[in-house]
């Protein structure tokens, strides 16, 4: 991939203190729906090879490289163009991982429990990053209607260390432990019987 003296690209050190796209909307602004247009039209395709898109990245860099951060940031670009669509309040939460939101589908009622745990192991267990942005777009549609957001700047993060097989194993841990513990505190208190005296 390369990129043309058109291209919107930023150097190094502004591309580390820009914010990214999705950090840039709050309540009162929430992004255009030619915007999220552009950004949907990345789902599937190669980070940085759809022209529309170019002003929206954070890691388009000047060799025109395809890094594990330009990967990450084209994904979570596409899932929150996504998850944003026709949704009135923004879907990007700073606090809210990827395990908590979809522990929070899951118990929303909407879908079916086992559904949405087939759904999420799934995502977690993905072997390449075209995987989980696969079964992620299918979360995020599912995340649109409940309505409940998630961090895509931890999403990215995320991303960025799926491509890393040292890495990997640590996101996965965050997304079970964000997911089960807790989830069925009733469940879990009942299952675990009583308490043996020491």
């Amino acid at each position: 991939m390369t990129t043309d003296a058109a291209a919107p690209a930023a150097t190094p050190d502004q591309a580390d203190k820009s914010p990214f796209f999705w950090e840039t909307f709050g309540r009162n602004k929430l992004p255009d729906g030619a915007d999220l247009a552009a950004l949907r039209r990345g789902v599937g395709r190669e980070a940085g090879s759809v022209p529309a898109m170019w002003p929206y990245y954070r890691k388009l860099n000047q060799k025109g490289l395809l890094t594990a951060e330009l990967r990450a940031e084209h994904v979570a670009l596409t899932l929150y163009a996504i998850h944003q669509q026709s949704v009135r309040e923004p879907v990007h939460r700073p606090d809210v991982g990827v395990g908590t939101a979809l522990k929070q589908l899951r118990g929303s009622g909407r879908f079916s429990p086992e559904a949405v745990d087939r759904r999420f192991g799934a995502a977690a267990t993905a072997t390449s990053l075209d995987e989980a942005a696969y079964h992620l777009r299918g979360l995020v549609r599912q995340l649109r209607q409940v309505p409940q957001g998630l961090s895509y700047t931890t999403l990215f993060e995320d991303l960025v260390n799926w491509q890393n097989p040292e890495r990997v194993g640590s996101v996965r841990r965050r997304w079970g432990a964000d997911y089960f513990i807790g989830r069925d505190s009733g469940e879990n208190a009942q299952s675990s019987g009583p308490a043996t005296p020491a």
